[in-house]
């Protein structure tokens, strides 16, 4: 099966693809519209219920590159879900509640649903097993208010973590502001994010993505965009311009095969295009995150790619 998503940018023999039955399936379209967000989600064999959580990005001011609300607002309306997000740790215009929940409202997210900034009132520490870095994770306390998550992700790269899809957004999106520094610095410090070590910081996100998935009972699933696909994360407000066009929407209930997917795509378009963006996510030995998230048991690298076009 083969998708042309541009000119550059091919989906058939990708690394990770296979037609093994056994695999974790990837839905993809081509198409960015609130109209395919729906489909994709109701492609997926699990659904979100209850008090439904949206994880996303709500973007550094200054930045233009965060998920679009108008993209998104059928589909949050439709699980009747709360935008969720966390202060961050790196100072910013969205380090206080008060200023986080301004940048919300100033991006347009509080006109399509309620936003809840889950450290707010703080933060809960919840078991990590089987970590080699954390024995712990501290989310949001609000989180214990919700029953599952829908991950909605902009893959983009990301200064740090190489690129920045589901396991960022669930574990540094999900960890409080001091819980940023606890996975940055692999467990060692919560106040000083600068101090780890990269390659434990890379597997901390796995671990701490694990943490979140089983807190929640697995009642999560991962939604993936893959446009304005800059070497900057949306919590950068000067991102550099994207070199490289928009893919489309991919979804999964496996995390790992859904960001190894996007990954995969991006190596298989136009070096001219796609060149930073690799040359980002090598550099932080991106790759690195995915390898612990298996080992982990978050998921498999391997996986079904399905067109829905």
């Amino acid at each position: 099966m083969e998708i042309t998503t541009s000119n550059t940018t091919q989906t058939t023999n990708l690394e990770h693809q296979t037609t093994a039955e056994t695999a974790p399936v990837v839905y993809m379209t081509t198409k960015i519209t609130p109209e395919a967000m729906m489909e994709i989600y109701g492609k997926l064999d699990k659904k979100v219920e209850g008090k439904v959580a949206v994880k996303l990005s709500t973007g550094e001011a200054g930045n233009t590159h965060y998920l679009d609300p108008n993209l998104i607002k059928d589909l949050v309306q439709s699980v009747n879900g709360t935008i969720v997000e966390c202060n961050t740790a790196y100072g910013g215009s969205r380090a206080s509640t008060a200023m986080h929940k301004q940048v919300a409202d100033d991006h347009g997210f509080t006109a399509i649903a309620d936003v809840d900034i889950m450290d707010e009132n703080g933060d809960i520490s919840i078991p990590v097993t089987g970590g080699d870095n954390l024995k712990e994770n501290f989310v949001g306390a609000h989180l214990a208010n919700y029953d599952s998550i829908l991950c909605l992700s902009h893959f983009k790269g990301h200064a740090m973590g190489g690129f920045g899809g589901a396991i960022k957004n669930m574990s540094i999106g999900i960890a409080s502001s001091e819980g940023k520094g606890w996975i940055h610095t692999a467990g060692k410090s919560k106040t000083d994010i600068w101090g780890g070590v990269q390659d434990n910081f890379l597997e901390a996100m796995a671990e701490a993505t694990r943490a979140v998935v089983d807190y929640m009972d697995g009642k999560v699933v991962y939604i993936n965009v893959m446009n304005h696909l800059s070497v900057d994360c949306d919590c950068d407000g000067n991102p550099a311009k994207p070199e490289m066009d928009d893919v489309g929407i991919l979804a999964s209930t496996d995390p790992v095969a859904l960001d190894q997917a996007c990954v995969d795509i991006v190596y298989h378009t136009d070096r001219a295009q796609s060149g930073a963006l690799i040359e980002r996510m090598e550099s932080r030995n991106g790759m690195h995150t995915l390898e612990q998230a298996v080992k982990m048991g978050l998921g498999s690298r391997s996986y079904r790619l399905v067109d829905i076009d």
